[in-house]
């Protein structure tokens, strides 16, 4: 531009009106609306208009009008104004900054009686320095200045500090509308073009809808073919990207390669060489847009698309395609309403395990898979058909020794490194795909814990692109509705592609069977909906598990339209009053009959009583002292069984928690997330509590055997297959399922009583002679209870306290 005045002062994305980009110019009113064009293509816009000064107001934050300047800001970018209790004040260099507090002259005051609303204040021009540029702010009577947002036109940086620039020759008409061409396919990091005859001017956009509409069909990560290696990695704003790979893992001999931008937003680096087993990471560098990036061309990124990596920091290994081809036969899980699924932790169910086992073998896959195979294995031999493994991708545990959850993913496409005996050789693919073949050769289904709504630490994904990945506030910072600090942007299109991408290679390479996924509620409804077909694509049979909450709300309503079960924490919290008796009638029907109104078939709801998090059932129910089931009550085995025989009774699809049959305690520790010594399965408990055991089995073995079909329902929600009968004024309950014959399979009676004194339930033609009692509270006899049978005649149950029953017709 040599001398002459700069003619574009800043551009930026209207994100309230789609296709539209906003600028602002040093062009007087009369100018002729200049020759503009958007790059890199260079292609001229569809339509420009000049803006009024009120839609000026609203990005400056001040316009003239008549006689006077007129200060304004949207309440809705500010939450603390929405309550209309908290006063505003201009402050700037004229008027000694909060010195302006509680000053009425000075004081914004709201346009209309809406909580959001417009604040503004009119200065007389005789009260404004006359031809002066100034610095002002907005603050409350609190003395709390509120935030200038970066994407300002006339944002400015004072002693590092944010204000807002005041240009008396600025009025309000030097903002423009630009329509973007109609067709046009942002990349991610556009740029505005002033040229004319004798000069031409470039000005980058900065974060913007641009943005996060961009992204790239092209294959990324490590990609070996041959004797060649292909490094690709999308970063839509950097300005330079560069690898490092090398032999060693210490990275001791690795060099750093520019790569090329070859669309705008890839990156990529060809080497004529087979890389296979070598170590990388990426260095990422661009221009530090104030709160909206996070580059730093000295920070060791890990790939996102790393097929192996070592540790949460990395580095990615190399892994050529042969040593993960798709699976040729895949297995076939069972359906939904056929499942019970036991939800475990690859070193809890290890760690002690009663067979011969290095120390080695206990911290990962080799250890499990060995106690998988072995005589008297726990898996098998509590009869579930499916494992829901917690996390096994790479997750932030600072050393290998380390237990962690693994809800702290950094890399979603590599197994857990620490779970492998030769890390450092990527074994842990083989490792993690022989468990899961081990699993199905002993026709258990491999579901697996998925965490997609935020990331572990370091953040790989905020050293690429922290507006691209993450959900920002009004200041920019990080959300975090996860409780974990960080929300990934889970609706753009290279993080959908991500999250799809590392799901199906999941199923492809490693035959996984199903996904339950961590605070669905924010990946969101779309996004859910878009996995669910993409997958299904691949496996039509995958299980489909949300957690449909988050801090921020619940998706239950919506995903009843979907093909998403979804954990039931009210069956959790309910069922544990129930046993307790403190429950109702209401209750009972509710969760038995598959919690109908929200779903939209029966084998949506996951019951479940207890998972990973928050207190285990024992402790949760126990009569002990702070919460400590270690050592539990007659009493607290008695409710045990009478949940466990509600767990398996309910409709919907059964879940329990590894060493619940055994009664496993936390010693009453709520949060045991990095506690290994709390979590790992004493596995002597069984023999302590072996009734207990043997009951939670012969449940499961009754509910997936043809007698106990009818558990198993799979139509929609009927209100003609279960009926109840209660006690007046009482819970406890009798019911009947397959009471309209609709499936092919015996009538089944099940009763339960969780009071301290008798219940008599009157139950329409009983027909006593019909019924065999095959279980109660502490037996489970198929062949039929011969000896202290419930009494029951032709129309009444006489149920004693803290019982159950169940009968086949």
């Amino acid at each position: 531009m040599g001398k002459k005045t700069q003619k574009i002062a800043n551009a930026f994305w209207e994100s309230r009106d789609s296709g539209l980009v906003i600028l602002s110019a040093n062009w007087p009113s009369t100018t002729t609306l200049p020759p503009l064009l958007l790059g890199p293509k260079e292609q001229p816009f569809a339509k420009v208009e000049r803006l009024s000064p009120e839609e000026c107001g609203r990005y400056c934050r001040y316009y003239r009008r008549k006689n006077s300047w007129v200060f304004t800001l949207r309440s809705s970018r500010y939450p603390q104004l929405l309550d209309r209790k908290v006063r505003v004040f201009l402050g700037a260099d004229f008027n000694q900054w909060g010195k302006a507090v509680g000053q009425s002259q000075w004081e914004l005051k709201p346009v209309d009686d809406a909580a959001e609303t417009v604040y503004e204040l009119r200065v007389p021009l005789k009260l404004i320095p006359s031809g002066k540029a100034f610095a002002f702010k907005f603050v409350t009577d609190h003395e709390v200045w509120l935030d200038v947002p970066d994407s300002a036109p006339n944002r400015m940086e004072r002693d590092g500090v944010s204000n807002f620039l005041f240009q008396p020759e600025q009025t309000g008409n030097h903002i423009f509308r630009f329509h973007t061409p109609v067709g046009y396919e942002p990349i991610g990091n556009e740029k505005i073009i002033w040229r004319s005859a004798d000069e031409q001017e470039v000005h980058e956009l900065p974060h913007t809808q641009f943005l996060t509409a961009a992204k790239t069909d092209l294959e990324l990560g490590a990609l070996v073919e041959g004797d060649q290696t292909t490094f690709r990695l999308f970063a839509p704003r950097a300005t330079s990207v560069k690898v490092s790979y090398g032999k060693l893992a210490d990275g001791s001999d690795a060099q750093l390669y520019s790569m090329g931008c070859l669309d705008g937003c890839t990156w990529s680096l060809v080497v004529d060489r087979n890389l296979d087993g070598y170590y990388y990471s990426y260095r990422v560098g661009g221009l530090s847009v104030e709160g909206t990036s996070h580059f730093d061309p000295n920070f060791a990124v890990l790939d996102p698309y790393a097929k192996a990596c070592l540790g949460r920091r990395g580095p990615g290994i190399v892994v050529a395609p042969e040593r993960m081809p798709k699976v040729s036969a895949p297995f076939t899980p069972p359906s939904w309403h056929d499942l019970v699924i036991l939800e475990g932790h690859v070193r809890d169910l290890a760690a002690h395990a009663p067979i011969e086992l290095t120390a080695q073998e206990r911290s990962g896959y080799a250890g499990l898979r060995k106690w998988l195979q072995a005589e008297g294995s726990y898996l098998k031999e509590i009869g579930v058909n499916a494992v829901e493994l917690q996390p096994i991708q790479e997750f932030d545990n600072e050393q290998p020794q380390d237990y962690h959850w693994g809800y702290m993913t950094v890399n979603y496409f590599s197994p857990e490194s620490s779970y492998a005996a030769e890390p450092e050789k990527a074994s842990q693919i083989e490792e993690f795909r022989g468990l899961v073949e081990d699993f199905h050769r002993q026709d258990l289904a491999v579901i697996l814990d998925v965490v997609y709504n935020h990331v572990g630490e370091p953040n790989h994904l905020l050293f690429i692109d922290k507006f691209y990945y993450f959900h920002l506030d009004q200041g920019n910072d990080l959300m975090n509705w996860s409780g974990c600090g960080n929300d990934l942007r889970c609706d753009t299109a290279m993080g959908r592609r991500l999250i799809i991408d590392s799901l199906k290679h999941l199923v492809e390479a490693y035959d996984v069977d199903g996904f339950r996924f961590d605070l669905a509620e924010l990946i969101g409804i779309e996004v859910l909906r878009e996995i669910e077909i993409e997958l299904k694509k691949v496996k039509p049979s995958l299980i489909l598990i949300a957690e449909p909450w988050s801090f921020r709300g619940h998706i239950q309503e919506e995903l009843k339209e979907t093909g998403f079960a979804s954990w039931n924490d009210g069956f959790r919290e309910c069922i544990a009053k129930y046993v307790k008796g403190e429950g109702s009638q209401d209750i009972i029907r509710h969760f038995v009959a598959g919690s109908p109104g929200t779903t939209r078939f029966v084998a949506q709801t996951i019951n479940y009583t207890e998972s990973h998090d928050d207190h285990c059932w024992i402790d949760r129910i126990t009569e002990r002292p702070k919460g400590d089931g270690t050592d539990p009550t007659l009493l607290d085995r008695r409710r045990t069984h009478l949940m466990a025989s509600l767990l398996f009774a309910s409709l919907g699809v059964p879940m329990l928690a590894e060493g619940q049959d055994f009664m496993r305690s936390k010693r009453g520790v709520e949060n045991t997330y990095q506690r290994g010594d709390i979590n790992a399965l004493d596995y002597n408990r069984r023999y302590v509590y072996s009734g207990t055991h043997g009951y939670f089995r012969d449940w499961i073995h009754f509910r997936l055997s043809p007698l106990g079909k009818a558990l198993r329902y799979d139509g929609g929600m009927s209100e003609d297959y279960v009926k109840f009968f209660f006690a007046e004024g009482s819970s406890a309950a009798v019911v009947l399922f397959n009471a309209d014959h609709s499936v092919d399979a015996p009538q089944l009676v099940y009763a339960i009583n969780p009071h301290l004194v008798y219940a008599d339930i009157e139950c329409a033609d009983l027909q006593p002679e019909r019924l065999k009692q095959i279980a109660d509270q502490e037996r489970f006899r198929l062949e039929g209870i011969d000896s202290a049978r419930i009494p029951l005649d032709a129309t009444r149950i006489n149920l004693p306290p803290l019982t159950c029953g169940l009968w086949l017709v």
